[in-house]
């Protein structure tokens, strides 16, 4: 069944996270960072028959367009989510699934749905989040799905027919600081290139990947700082940010071990499959 974590909100009576299915992608993430173009070309070669991939579903009904901007934090958060679900946990029964995941190539697969297919997907494993949160006073604008990471020849048929196609958005206002927002410095902040044009589903599979990279770091260099992330909601948000000040962080980032020791910032680089070039950096984003 697909579960809804409390949005924003400390979580009670859950086991501590510890991330440890994310090691093999903790343990790849620099020597990524590092490769040339050619080098990426090499490295994404993979067997087929191997290839696992997460599917993140959109949801995009007719009457109702999603909000841009909560669609890439949610995106962060759900990956982040998952990952350090409690069944994602060593003797869970999601850890196998993502720690061989995490073992090759992190593709991440944006698709939309709408109406009969959004609800046919409600009982697969994975997580649902929704902007304003379940609870609330109104309906909400935007919703997404995080599905267990799987092997793509056996991807299930209910997913494997939704569009991945069409998974776009127009951009709307940055929302305004709420109260429940501050501090700052309790939330994965991330930025998107802003040199770079992607679909909102594209920049949703790259923000997702930054929420899974941030988890998997924090395990390996401050347990403490996942619990504390993961207690409060694993609270995200997502922007553009200023070319000049992303050409700035990007050349901290040339040293991926000190840019995380020192700054907390790591960045997520894509392998060019879809939209984009090898080897071109999609987003940058620093530690809760």
């Amino acid at each position: 069944m697909i579960e809804q974590p409390t949005d924003g909100q400390p979580t009670t009576g859950q086991p501590t996270p510890t991330g440890a299915a994310l090691a093999p992608l903790r343990a790849r993430y620099a020597s990524w960072l590092g490769l040339d173009t050619k080098q990426v070309l090499v490295d994404r070669d993979e067997d087929p028959a191997r290839i696992r991939a997460l599917q993140i579903v959109l949801r995009l009904e007719r009457d109702r367009t999603p909000s841009w901007h909560a669609a890439l934090a949610m995106a962060a958060r759900g990956c982040a989510a998952l990952c350090l679900d409690p069944r994602a946990e060593p003797g869970g029964e999601w850890f196998d699934a993502v720690h061989d995941y995490c073992t090759g190539h992190i593709r991440k697969v944006t698709r939309r749905a709408r109406a009969g297919h959004w609800d046919a997907i409600a009982d697969l494993p994975g997580i649902t989040l929704a902007d304003p949160p379940a609870g609330s006073s109104v309906d909400p604008t935007t919703e997404i799905r995080v599905l267990l990471p799987g092997l793509v020849s056996e991807l299930d048929k209910r997913v494997s027919r939704l569009q991945v196609g069409g998974t776009d958005a127009p951009r709307d206002d940055e929302p305004a600081p709420r109260p429940q927002d501050r501090p700052l410095g309790a939330a994965l902040r991330v930025w998107v290139n802003p040199a770079v044009a992607m679909t909102l589903g594209k920049t949703m599979a790259q923000t997702g990947h930054a929420g899974m990279i941030a988890a998997a770091l924090l395990a390996g260099t401050d347990p403490t700082a996942l619990r504390r992330w993961a207690a409060g909601g694993l609270r995200t948000s997502a922007r553009v940010l200023d070319r000049a000040v992303f050409d700035r962080m990007l050349a901290v980032l040339a040293d991926p071990a000190t840019a995380w020791q020192q700054h907390g910032l790591l960045a997520v680089r894509d392998a060019g499959f879809t939209e984009i070039d090898p080897g071109t950096v999609t987003v940058i984003a620093q530690r809760p």
